[in-house]
């Protein structure tokens, strides 16, 4: 009787963690539980977004950026009254967004315009200075505004604010036939790829490597607008199941938390707009592709 007692629970354990594996949702956001999930994903302590889309804005997760701020002068405290900053550390505004896309086109800033002008800005900007004869004070004044135009292009809409964070990468051969969603583990970044052309981008996050996102080629089997995982219980909005409980889905964890958690194994979107466009293009039967 004892022997049939160990059977039976054997066997519910298997069957309990066989079902798991096809279930999805994001790793528990609880402080303990986070940074557990942060150390158990590759991706999570060095994501190129550590702050890529604040560039150090005060009351966000950045060094020291308020300290920057305000030791950074404004016009009033630049070296000479007849020089006048008219962007500089601390700023925010549409002009700072522009800003960065020009630095951006001169491969002196690597990230996303923002709008905010922080040490990372800061930064690009005395470089600029420095290479063209220029006080690097990392302030922007009307020379250096001049100079920067002169030597960039009027950013297109795309430039000054990007589809993705993540620069997507080449898709991989296997997409350039047919309707795909192409998803590269690398650039983590998934393209919506009809016949060879990409249609539109997105970031995206993968499981930890206790629960990793399966790689390969897939169909879309099903889809659901709105559905909570079975398992975890959470949210997955616009879900598209590609290999048993794993999907492309949306996330609010990962809008929150960025690259600072993981999935059970899901494809995490955190732009929840372009999802939803996506999800009303994607037909049961797309291919999905997911590789390195």
């Amino acid at each position: 009787m004892q022997r049939q007692r160990v059977i039976i629970r054997t066997i519910g354990v298997a069957t309990a963690v066989a079902f798991a594996a096809t279930a999805c949702g994001p790793q528990k956001t609880e402080p303990v539980a986070s940074a557990s999930s942060a150390s158990s994903s590759p991706t999570a302590g060095t994501s190129p977004e550590a702050s890529p889309s604040t560039d150090n804005k005060p009351g966000e997760a950045s060094a020291s950026p308020s300290a920057s701020a305000s030791a950074s002068p404004s016009s009033s405290a630049s070296p000479s009254p007849s020089v006048k900053a008219i962007m500089a550390n601390g700023d925010e505004s549409d002009q700072v967004r522009e800003l960065q896309a020009r630095l951006r086109q001169l491969k002196l800033m690597s990230v996303a315009p923002t709008g905010f002008y922080g040490s990372k800005t800061t930064a690009a900007v005395k470089s600029f200075q420095s290479k063209n004869g220029l006080t690097a004070s990392g302030s922007v004044d009307d020379t250096t505004w001049k100079k920067i135009q002169a030597a960039s292009k009027k950013p297109t809409d795309d430039e000054l604010r990007p589809s993705t964070v993540n620069e997507v990468d080449a898709p991989d051969p296997r997409c350039m036939q047919g309707r795909v969603m192409c998803i590269s583990k690398e650039s983590r970044t998934l393209a919506w790829m009809i016949d060879g052309k990409v249609v539109s981008t997105m970031d995206v996050r993968f499981g930890s490597e206790n629960t990793p996102t399966r790689e390969g080629v897939f169909d879309v089997g099903w889809k659901a607008k709105e559905w909570t995982s079975t398992i975890y219980h959470t949210p997955m909005p616009y879900a598209m199941f590609f290999s048993g409980g794993q999907a492309v889905h949306y996330s609010a964890d990962f809008a929150a938390r960025g690259y600072n958690g993981a999935s059970h194994g899901c494809v995490n979107v955190r732009d929840k707009g372009k999802l939803s466009a996506l999800f009303d293009q994607v037909k049961v039967g797309d291919k999905v592709v997911v590789y390195w």
